[in-house]
């Protein structure tokens, strides 16, 4: 079971989530700034993860791809904007499977008592964007995610 928290108010732009592991907030940074280590945890577990681009500084670009078993690839691609080492991360976020959607992202670490709490805000440009990310599969995603960081954050 998740301890992930998926929240998008009715009628609104944004998908807030939050979880917590049981990590330090450097741990858990590095999980999502390092591309060997993003590659292990990141979407649903059925898929495989390759970075094709991966420049994580502001101004720089990211792109990968995840496969599944039957060989369809999903990519998706963004832009940094702004990195803070351990604190926070803000990106652009664009599934290609919906082109011309791109959401704003914030991702806040905090950390208490050697524990820490992830906050992703991605603000859409408008409600039927927001919602067509919801029912692409973003919560299987995220959730499968999330409790595939936790496992390699046990390592």
């Amino acid at each position: 079971m998740s301890d992930t928290t998926i929240t998008a108010t009715p009628g609104g732009y944004e998908v807030v989530i939050k979880r917590e592991f049981n990590a330090t907030k450097d741990k858990v940074f590095e999980a999502y700034n390092d591309p060997e280590l993003f590659v292990q945890w990141i979407g649903p577990s059925a898929l495989t993860t390759k970075i094709d681009s991966w420049d994580a500084v502001p101004g720089g670009k990211w792109r990968y791809v995840s496969k599944d078993s039957d060989g369809n690839e999903y990519g998706f691609h963004g832009y940094y904007h702004d990195i803070v080492e351990n604190e926070r991360i803000v990106q652009t976020f664009e599934f290609e499977g919906m082109p011309g959607r791109a959401s704003l992202n914030a991702v806040k670490f905090e950390e208490n008592n050697g524990k820490t709490m992830v906050t992703s805000v991605a603000v859409f440009e408008n409600q039927e964007d927001r919602d067509g990310m919801l029912s692409s599969g973003m919560e299987r995603g995220v959730n499968q995610g999330y409790d595939r960081l936790t496992a390699l954050l046990e390592k």
